[in-house]
């Protein structure tokens, strides 16, 4: 091989390892179900990669007889007859390597399912008492997601959207459904696929060992803007779990300048106010993410944009440019009215 096609099979290697870890992939596990399926992943990769290498071996041997055997062939006249008694040596010698690959990819293809098996049953199993576990109700809707936490006290339940905080090392029960169509919950690092489907409810119990903000999408098909349906599972301490849910659990922050005051009534009186709700105001709408504490969220529109005041002005005036086909229509502002609509968003923490 020369010096130019060793740097290119390198770089080549270099690029899939790449792949192999980072905050959107299975291979980077940061709680027990996804280490489950990790070490199934690497169970399979590394038997495959072992059968890849042993074939390309046989392959390479068998060219390389093949040649040895065209040049020390003895010629023989050329006959219509076609030679139909083979060496007996050489066919029983095929017959058991043959015989032998098929025993091999027979015990390998029982391990994979062997594997896969307990690994499904494990990950599937509830492993923790239900009094120990938060409940979260997540809801799929096209194309954002709906996160309700429970509590026994009703005043202690609170609806937000498209970020799922968790405390770090405590078992989580996610009860989810769908609104509108079959949508699929995916966080890699975190669980395997779950579907949502509408009029049915399914649960997955996760997990997080280590503080992080990890990624999700939607891994089932569901329209137009089915990739831009992200969300984010955010790991904290138990101490900043609860500041952040305690703070979650309050009405919303009362406008203070003249401006938020302002922005509050443009907001009450215009088409907002059908879809949104903002508790302790008189939008109670449910069509669309509560912006109760929208402020407090580090990214909106369902991870698609970060949550500045650029990308929300952008949104605001015209969302269906940025995110093509979702349910919120543009809405024609004057320019005061604008900023003191974002200057109340921007206090909503």
């Amino acid at each position: 091989m020369t010096q130019r096609g060793a740097l290119a099979l390198a770089a080549a290697w270099g690029l899939m390892l790449s792949g192999c870890g980072g905050v959107n992939s299975s291979l980077n596990s940061v709680g027990p179900q996804a280490a489950r399926i990790e070490k199934l992943w690497w169970l399979m990769f590394y038997v495959c990669s072992a059968v890849f290498v042993l074939v390309m071996i046989a392959l390479f041997v068998s060219v390389i007889r093949a040649r040895q055997d065209t040049a020390t062939r003895v010629e023989i006249p050329a006959t219509d007859e076609p030679e139909l008694k083979p060496e007996p040596e050489r066919e029983r010698r095929m017959t058991r390597v043959v015989v032998g690959a098929t025993a091999v990819t027979v015990l390998i293809i029982f391990v994979f399912l062997v594997a896969s098996f307990f690994t499904g049953r494990a990950i599937s199993s509830p492993l923790y008492a239900p009094q120990n576990v938060l409940t979260i109700e997540v809801t799929g809707h096209q194309w954002w997601w709906e996160v309700r936490y429970d509590d026994a006290t009703p005043s202690r339940m609170f609806t937000t959207a498209n970020e799922i905080h968790v405390p770090v090392g405590q078992p989580v029960l996610l009860q989810m459904t769908s609104r509108d169509v079959i949508h699929s919950f995916w966080a890699p690092n975190i669980h395997g696929k779950k579907d949502l489907i509408p009029g049915k409810s399914s649960t997955l119990y996760i997990e997080v060992d280590h503080p992080g903000m990890y990624r999700g999408q939607c891994a089932e098909f569901c329209g137009h803007q089915h990739a831009n349906m992200g969300f984010y599972i955010i790991a904290e301490s138990p101490e900043d779990f609860n500041r952040w849910r305690d703070s979650q659990a309050q009405p919303a922050v009362s406008p203070v300048t003249d401006s938020q005051k302002r922005g509050q009534q443009v907001f009450l009186t215009s088409t907002c106010v059908m879809c949104h709700t903002i508790r302790g105001t008189l939008a109670a709408a449910t069509e669309a993410p509560d912006l109760t504490h929208f402020a407090s969220r580090q990214t909106f529109a369902a991870g698609t944009l970060p949550n500045t005041r650029g990308h929300l002005a952008g949104w605001v005036v015209d969302s269906q440019s940025i995110k093509p086909g979702n349910h919120m229509p543009p809405n024609s502002l004057e320019s005061d009215d604008l900023m003191a609509l974002l200057d109340y968003l921007e206090n909503l923490k």
